[in-house]
């Protein structure tokens, strides 16, 4: 009895998004169907493009010395996002889209290499050094 209200979800979310998208297309026409083929090449570019800036995001953790488990984690959102914006339909894209939009990236600029030591130089920038030769 306890997998039945899950079961019904389950089988109720594609009745919904099959709904949902007759709907649309009796409304929208053709745009439905221009929008359900942009948005699955941009979850396919999404995965592809995810891909590979996994092993950037784990070689700059574990470079730092942090565990790789936030860039896993991050890189699994963002694939399941993809994966969502491939299956067409418009409720798992709005879930997509949230699930691109949602902060604890764990990547902020104050963790990126380099960054401290500019904000600090970029207090100091009334002086200029070099060296100079006076000509008379």
């Amino acid at each position: 009895m306890r997998l039945l209200p899950g079961l019904l979800i389950l089988l109720a979310f594609p009745v919904l998004e099959i709904w949902l998208l007759a709907e649309l297309g009796d409304q929208y026409g053709g745009w439905v169907l221009l929008y359900l083929l942009i948005v699955g090449i941009l979850g396919w570019r999404l995965i592809k493009d995810e891909k590979f800036s996994l092993a950037g995001r784990m070689m700059d953790s574990l470079s730092q010395g942090r565990p790789p488990g936030k860039a896993m984690l991050m890189s699994l959102k963002n694939l399941a996002a993809g994966v969502l914006l491939l299956i067409p339909g418009v409720i798992t894209d709005v879930i997509a889209v949230i699930l691109l939009l949602m902060p604890g990236s764990g990547f902020k600029r104050s963790h990126q290499p380099g960054v401290n030591q500019r904000r600090s130089r970029a207090a100091n920038d009334d002086i200029i050094e070099g060296e100079y030769r006076r000509e008379d």
